[in-house]
Order: structure tokens, then sequence, then C-alpha cells
């Protein structure tokens, strides 16, 4: 009995202290349990920390709001672990409320695959308020989270996130005290809950990233009203004239490089601001600024007032005080250029403003003032001894401007004049001969003369050459005072189509003529004709037109084609040799010779330019020249003409060269086609007597 308790106590003592260590264990564990957690948030807790402090310190130290945006993508990123990550700008409506998100292509990307169709239709997609997950955050100025992307049914992208293998995602706000100024958003791969505790951290962060905007903007707005005129929000005095000095630099470094400076001044402000007030003269010179930004030349560039757009920083619009504007103009070919423009802007200032419930038409005086020009404008100090070609300063551009101008007021007003009056004069002809030349194209106005082209061998012609001539107010007009003008106004195949069409003609009408004479006829090419698609096909329209044989047909090119796509021209030069015709180099030897592309040419003529030819009778070295392409011409296959043979020994000289063809005023100048008709009919060429 005593040993049966004695058992059943040693067993109960057994148990208790079975359970006592059972229950010590389980308190470590529960102590344990507690310490990993507490230390996993204190981790935590440190990684938030440094993620804040990242982006404090990048907020601190840039000024760039995109490199802020690309560095805070970056850090998130790494720290939710997350592949995906994109910022969006909020662009405002200033005429109504209407708000909306635009992609800035400022992304974070764990690898470029396989997120390239998301990334892609992204870029191209602008949310309004309330439209998928950035636009949730944009209505309600809150962070927003989507646990499951394809089953969200505001969430126009989930075809390319799921293509992509996106899941889930949240977006948070960007704030500038009320207004949501930014939204970043995140991407994971796989489904996510609701984090609260993550979407107060982001919060935290945005609220750092809108105190970056908001210094950003106020710098901005600092800058921008030291620089700008507060009416009418564009560029002032200060601004115009560092522009104008760096234009000046620009073009001391490039002396071809021409500039203009407009002065604008409007005709009878005065009378707008005695008679309707103030107020109204204010807004009248905002309108008159908004209709001169909008009449600048299309791929112009002009300083905009804040928040328009603009495509080059090359021009400038400005307004100096009053009522007085100015215009830099950058980039101009010549200086009727800068007339036309001045033209423009009077032009759609002739539309009255209503103003106040009054019709007011406006009008304004424009001086004009260039560089580089030959001349000097009266305008200009005259300089010290010492220093007799001091280079022009912004403020005598303007100078010369001004003066400019006040000389078309005192001419009647509403006019444009240029501070040299003789660029005046040179501009108002070339602006009268390009309007001239328009017309004169679409009349079909031009006139072929044709100069022969003559065996030296058998001293008879063999062919001609059709230069166009241009009867302008009862005189010929010098082939080099429009064609340089056709070209650049788009206008030189038209003509080059006319000339080959009328010399094809007179071509086919000789040969009924004079059967006996098999005769040739050339024309030019323009260099700029050669990449003009249609080419082929328009001379191959008009060689079955006039039923001339293609094989006495020759066209001539510049040695300057070539200094475009060489292979381009060769496929072209080639389709027009299968036509049947031939192709002449013409000028050969004084633009960019090298032979490294003339044996690829599909050449069959070269054509010594007339300057060599001229030094033949007293110069050897052009005697040597001359031999020396004669020669490569023959060891190419091709055969050489000689131009501007003026004498007796220019044409014996070539001869004794070995040169075989060669026209010139010895022989005949281009004359009208009834004289080249009885150069054929007679022998009445001077060097063939």
């Amino acid at each position: 009995m005593n040993r049966r308790a004695n058992d059943f106590a040693a067993v109960s003592e057994q148990a208790r202290l079975q359970g006592l260590v059972e229950q010590e264990r389980q308190a470590r564990r529960r102590a344990e349990t507690l310490a990993e957690t507490r230390l996993q948030d204190v981790y935590a807790k440190q990684k938030q920390i440094e993620l804040l402090n990242t982006i404090a310190s990048t907020a601190n130290q840039s000024d760039s709001i995109a490199h802020v945006l690309r560095s805070a993508l970056a850090a998130i990123g790494q720290y939710l672990d997350w592949p995906v990550g994109h910022a969006y700008l909020t662009r405002h409506d200033e005429n109504s409320d209407y708000r909306e998100l635009n992609p800035t292509g400022i992304w974070h990307l764990a690898a470029s695959e396989p997120f390239t169709e998301f990334r892609e239709n992204t870029d191209n997609m602008p949310f309004a308020s309330g439209h998928g997950l950035p636009g949730r955050v944009l209505a309600h100025g809150e962070p927003a989270w989507i646990e499951d992307l394809a089953a969200d049914d505001n969430f126009p992208r989930a075809p390319q996130a799921a293509a992509s293998g996106l899941r889930s995602g949240f977006a948070f706000p960007v704030m500038v005290g009320q207004e949501v100024a930014c939204v970043l958003e995140f991407f994971a791969a796989e489904p996510t809950a609701t984090d609260p505790d993550l979407l107060w951290l982001m919060w935290q962060i945005g609220v750092q990233l809108g105190r970056v905007i908001e210094r950003n903007r106020h710098e901005e707005h600092l800058l921008h009203n030291a620089s700008h005129d507060q009416l009418t929000g564009l560029p002032n005095r200060r601004l115009f004239h560092d522009r104008l000095a760096h234009a000046i630099a620009r073009a001391t470094r490039e002396p071809f490089n021409l500039f203009a400076v407009l002065f604008v001044d409007i005709d009878r402000f005065k009378v707008v601001n005695d008679s309707l007030g103030h107020p109204a003269g204010d807004e009248l010179l905002v309108r008159v600024g908004r209709r001169l930004l909008n009449a600048l030349r299309q791929n112009d560039t002009v300083s905009r007032p804040k928040g328009d757009e603009a495509n080059r920083p090359d021009d400038t619009l400005a307004r100096l005080g009053g009522d007085e504007f100015t215009i830099l103009l950058e980039g101009l070919h010549e200086p009727v250029d800068a007339l036309r423009v001045a033209e423009r802007l009077q032009a759609v200032l002739r539309e009255p403003f209503t103003i106040a419930g009054q019709d007011i038409y406006v009008t304004v005086s424009i001086g004009i003032a260039t560089r580089p020009y030959g001349q000097s404008c009266p305008a200009r100090e005259t300089h010290a001894a010492d220093d007799p070609a001091r280079p022009a300063t912004p403020d005598d551009l303007m100078r010369e401007a001004d003066m400019a101008m006040y000389r078309a007021k005192s001419l009647g007003k509403a006019r444009c004049e240029f501070c040299d009056p003789g660029m005046q004069t040179q501009a108002l002809q070339s602006l009268a001969l390009e309007t001239d030349l328009r017309h004169a194209v679409e009349r079909g106005d031009f006139i072929v003369h044709f100069q022969p082209i003559v065996s030296l061998g058998e001293d008879c012609i063999t062919g001609f050459e059709g230069l166009v001539r241009w009867q302008r107010n009862g005189a010929l007009v010098a082939p080099d005072d429009f064609i340089p003008i056709a070209e650049d106004t788009g206008q030189i195949h038209l003509i080059d189509m006319q000339v080959l069409y009328t010399a094809c003609c007179q071509l086919v009408q000789w040969g009924i003529d004079h059967p006996e004479m098999p005769l040739t006829i050339s024309t030019n090419l323009s260099a700029r004709q050669l990449t003009r698609p249609g080419l082929v096909d328009e001379v191959q329209t008009i060689l079955a037109g006039t039923g001339v044989p293609a094989s006495q047909v020759r066209l001539e090119i510049t040695e300057t084609a070539t200094l475009g796509n060489l292979d381009e021209l060769i496929e072209t030069l080639h389709q027009l040799k299968a036509l049947g015709i031939s192709l002449a180099m013409d000028d050969f030897g004084t633009g960019y010779s090298s032979l490294s592309y003339l044996h690829r040419l599909p050449l069959d003529i070269l054509k010594i330019d007339r300057s060599f030819v001229s030094g033949l009778d007293h110069d050897e070295y052009s005697q040597r020249l001359v031999q020396t392409v004669i020669h490569m011409a023959r060891n190419l296959g091709l055969e050489a003409v000689a131009e501007g043979v003026e004498s007796h020994t220019h044409a014996a000289t070539l001869r004794a060269l070995g040169c075989t063809l060669a026209q010139g005023y010895y022989y005949s100048p281009p004359v009208d086609a009834a004289s080249a008709t009885a150069l054929l009919s007679g022998d009445v060429l001077v060097g063939c007597r």
C-alpha cells in the first residue's frame, strides 16, 4: 500500500516537472517570436527611414523635378522589390476646371522585358480625373490600391498588364497644398493585399516630393518675372538683349549666319489710350502680342508666354514697354526673309480688334536691321580711330532697327523699312522677282534659247544645248538672277520640265526639216530634281509625248548633285539611262570633283568648264589641266565637250589636245529657235568658216 502511494507521488511530481518545462519552453518561444517580430519591425522602420532620408536628400540637392521623380521611383521600386514604377504630371486647362494626368516617360523598370507592351501603352495614355488607377488618385487626392488588376473594371491597361505579367498595383499623389501635382504608380508581379502602413509611408513621400515641386515653381516664377513683361508674358528688354547678344556671337563664329531685328511700333496707339482708357490700351497690347506670336513663321520658335509651347528656341518676340515690340529672327537665308515676316505681321493685324465694344483697327510701322550685310547702317556710331572694325552690339542693332522704324513712320506709317537703304531696295526687288517668277511658272512664260555644239574635227553642228530664258517686263532676266530663287522656292522642277519639253519639240521639228542631220539636244537638271520622286516618269512622259528619239536627248547634271545620297543618285541616273538618253556632267572640275564617285556614275559626257578653257591662249597650266580632263574622259569611255570657246586659239588648242566637241560664243551665243534654225540652214557659224 505504501509503495503504491509512493509510485503515484513520483509520477505526479514527474508530470508536474514536465509541465513546468513545457511552460518554460512555450514562454521562451513566445519571447523569441516577440523579439523576432520587434527586430523585424525595427528593421522595417530602419528601411523606411532610409527610404525617406534618400528621397529627402535627393529632393534637397536637386533643382530638377524630373531628376527627383526618377530618383524617387528607383528608391521606392528597390524598397518594394516591385518591378515597375511610373510618374505622371498634372495638366490644368486654364480656361476650365478640366484636369488630366499626362505620362512623363520617367520610369523605374527592373528590366526592359517583359514590360515593353505595358510601357508603350502607358506612354501614350493620359488619364482624366477618376479614370484608371492614376485618375482615381487625381479625383480624390488619396492613395489607391488594386489587389487584382485583371478583376478591376476601372483599369484600362489590364490586357497590357497581363501580357507583361503584372498582377497588382497602387498609386499615390504628390501634393502641393490641396493640389495633386503629380501621381506615382507601382506594379507587382503577384496579387498583393492592400497595405495601409505602406500607403501611409507613400503619402509621407508624396508630401516630401510636393515640397520640391512647390520650391521649383516658386524659383521658376521669380526667374520668369525677372525676364518677362508682366502685362503680356512676353520676354522683356533684358531677355531680348541677352538673346540678341548670343545671336551676334553666333554670327561672329559663323560669318554666313544671317539674323534680323524687327522693331515694331503700333501706329496711333495714344489715341486708344486717350479715348478708351488705359485698361483698353493694355488689353490691346496683350492681343496684339498674341497675334504677332501666331503670325510668325511656322518653322520659327518664339519665346511664348508661360504655358505656351515652342518648337525651336531660335526667334524671340519681346515687349520693350509702351507700344513697342521687338523680334529677333535667326537662321535667315537672305534679308528678304525678314521682309516677308514683317509683311505677315502687318497682314494679321488688319483684322480689327473688338475692345470695350469698339472695333479698333491697328497698323504697325516696322524697322528692320540685319547682320551680317555689306554696308553699315547710317545709325551706327563712328568707330574710334583705334577700333575701326568694332563688332555690332545689341544696342547697335536695336538702335538701327529703331531708326528704321522711325523712318517708316516718317514715310507715312503702316510700312516696313530696312536700316540699310540699299538693302531695302534689294530685298523689295528680290521679293517682287520671286512673285513674278511664280506667276511666270504658272503661265509657262519661259523661252528656250539654243547654243550650238560643234564638232571640232568636222566643223559642223552636231547638236544644241537648250538654255532657259525669262522675259520679264520686256527684258531678259539673267539665269543667275532667277534660277537660285526657283530652287529655293521649289519651282525649279517645273522650269526644268518646261525647258525639256520645249527643247524636245524643237528637236523633232529640226529632224523633219533636216533629216540628213541627226542632231542632239541637251538640257539641264537641277541637283534638287534628282531626289524628287516622279522625275523619271515625267521625263519618260515628255519623250513619249514629243516623239523625240531618246538617243538624241542629253541631260546635264552638276557635281553638286553628288553631295547628297550618292546611292540614291546613282539609282536615279540608271533609271534615266534605261530610257535611252545620255547623261553629262556639266561644269566638270569646278565643284566637288572626285574620281571615287565619277567612275560609279553612269555618265556619257564630261563638259569642261569655261573657266579652264578661258586660259588656254595664255596659260600653260590651263592647257595641262584641260588635257588631263580630256585624257581622263577618254580613259573612262566618256566624250569631252569644251564650254566657253571664245576664240580661234581656243578651238585650235582644244582640237590639238584631242577634244572632239565644243560650244561657246566663238561659234554662236545662245539664240532663239528661229536663229538656231538659220544656223542649220546656212554656213553662218564663225568658227566653221
